[in-house]
């Protein structure tokens, strides 16, 4: 079988690889761009890569092949997972490798903004003895707040903590019990804002990250705070912080990542003296490295060699037989996942599996893995997979639990999912109508209903009055959106009715805030699965 490493891995992780007799192991001196590597990948059965080299759709159907790909790090931004997928290639990762490295990097960063360490260096370089001009801060009883409290900003806390920090964190995904073990001080992002000395973040790159440490954010810190970004580009707005920086409300920044890497050599960043930069240094450590490059030749021969899949962030660890069973539950499971991840408050102590009928009889951990994976990915962006979604609940203290359950239902097989934290519970239940072809979400929050899992959903909450179905098909119609199907459940006649909508498209501002008008309208919420 041939092997082509793409990327600089450890040599540790090379030197696995060479030593199967099976393998012919080819690496390559240099980084290739797509052209390149085509003529390259057609007799290979297997690619490990780093985050420099593009595995592109192009790259996966010229490698007629290929089994698997190995990326040694995280993130598998640079892969075409989806259309690895189609052609049925294992996607591994190796996650949790880096951990220490980059919470020690972001450590060293604060430290050094703290003492000016580098501008000192720098002019020490230049031949001047200018002590006045360096003079920093103590980090013993100044406030450090954390943004993301998962792997590595809970390492980041714990080192904090040893040299005397107040340590506040936001991460409105962990459970408040996580927190208490940690000893830190759960607080708001305004509180974090306007109390801490310094400000790291620790998440991943969504919707919802992207930008969100703007020009309002640095408005509301505290006048001189220094901030930190070892996580991902583009989570702090730079043209912002510089302006922020030139104003001296932030006094410094240590930076990692950028939005754009390289950051250009003109960059206005590389020109400001308050900030400190290193090009993405958080995995560079030769342990991360040789955990990371070992990790990744023992996945990729476990499964070439044995048939055993590991770290794989796009098929559950099952064999071929097995995953074609549960491949419509897993669907099913992520779609039930999401849904009460955007229903259910963002903390939540306990999320519990339920498995009926026929569906006690296959194996829950995929399944249940399947459901995490929808539930945490607001909370975890893109790194969020089936390998690691287990770790990055237990990092927000969310317990899992997976049950088989004898509860009578109208269905041969049902699976169902409860999320509670401090009394509040919501919770859905799914099916399979003819033969597990088409899923249905049957029950919400305790209420009977059938709703296709796939697209935009509206809910609501209304009175069950006459014509109220044909007001609200109106008010689609008069705004240019369709329905595709729609499910209401009553309590009683004249009573409260739960209207769930499927629709071909995401109603727009206008329509939302013309439905929220009717007074017997309310829990107006649009959920995208």
């Amino acid at each position: 079988m041939n092997i082509l490493v793409c990327d600089p891995v450890s040599p540790k992780g090379v030197a696995l690889l060479q030593q199967q007799p099976e393998f012919k192991v080819s690496v390559l001196n240099r980084k290739h761009s797509e052209s390149e590597l085509l003529p390259l990948v057609s007799d290979m059965n297997a690619l490990v890569v780093r985050s420099e080299t593009k595995v592109t759709r192009k790259v996966i159907e010229a490698a007629s092949k290929l089994r698997v790909v190995g990326r040694a790090g995280v993130g598998v931004d640079n892969v075409d997972v989806e259309a690895a997928t189609q052609r049925g290639i294992v996607v591994m990762n190796t996650p949790g490798g880096n951990t220490i490295s980059t919470a020690e990097l972001t450590f060293s960063m604060l430290m050094a903004l703290a003492r000016r360490i580098p501008q000192a260096h720098m002019s020490m370089k230049a031949g001047e003895w200018n002590r006045k001009a360096f003079q920093g801060m103590e980090l013993y009883g100044k406030t450090l707040g954390i943004v993301g409290l998962g792997r590595i900003g809970t390492e980041v806390a714990r080192r904090a903590q040893a040299f005397g920090m107040e340590v506040l964190a936001y991460d409105p995904y962990l459970a408040p019990s996580k927190a208490k073990n940690l000893q830190v001080e759960v607080a708001e992002l305004n509180q974090i804002y306007a109390r801490s000395d310094f400000i790291t973040v620790h998440m991943p790159l969504t919707e919802e990250t992207r930008g969100m440490l703007n020009a309002d954010a640095f408005a509301k810190m505290k006048h001189g705070v220094r901030v930190l970004n070892c996580a991902r580009g583009g989570i702090i707005k730079e043209a912002d912080l510089i302006t922020a920086i030139q104003s001296g409300q932030v006094a410094g920044a240590a930076l990692d990542v950028y939005e754009t890497e390289p950051p250009p050599a003109d960059h206005p960043l590389r020109a400001l003296p308050q900030v400190i930069m290193t090009p993405h240094l958080g995995a560079s450590t030769s342990e991360a490295q040789d955990n990371v490059g070992i990790e990744v030749a023992e996945a990729i021969i476990d499964f070439l060699v044995h048939g055993a899949v590991r770290n794989a962030v796009n098929l559950p660890s099952l064999d071929t037989k097995t995953y074609e069973l549960v491949k419509p539950y897993l669907n099913l499971g992520e779609k039930l996942g999401r849904l009460l991840a955007q229903l259910a408050p963002k903390s939540n102590e306990r999320l519990v599996v339920s498995y009926g009928g026929k569906a006690a009889d296959l194996p829950t951990d995929p399944i249940t893995r399947a459901v995490l994976k929808g539930f945490l990915e607001f909370a975890g962006g893109s790194e969020v997979n089936y390998v690691n979604v287990k770790l990055l609940a237990q990092s927000l203290g969310l317990r899992v639990e997976s049950i088989k359950s004898n509860e009578e239902t109208d269905f041969s097989e049902w699976l169902h999912v409860i999320v509670s934290s401090d009394g509040q519970k919501h919770s859905a239940a799914g099916t399979f109508f003819s033969a597990r072809h088409h899923p249905r979400i049957v029950r919400l929050n305790d209420r009977p209903v059938e709703i296709v899992p796939k697209g935009v959903l509206l809910l609501m909450t209304n009175k069950d009055r006459p014509g109220i179905v044909g007001y609200i098909g109106t008010l689609m119609g008069k705004h240019k959106v369709n329905i595709a199907s729609m499910s209401l459940s009553r309590n009683t006649v004249g009573g409260q009715a739960l209207t769930v909508l499927n629709l071909d498209s995401v109603p727009g501002p206008a329509l939302l805030e013309e439905i929220q008008q009717d007074p017997d309208i309310s829990n107006v919420r649009i959920v995208k699965l």
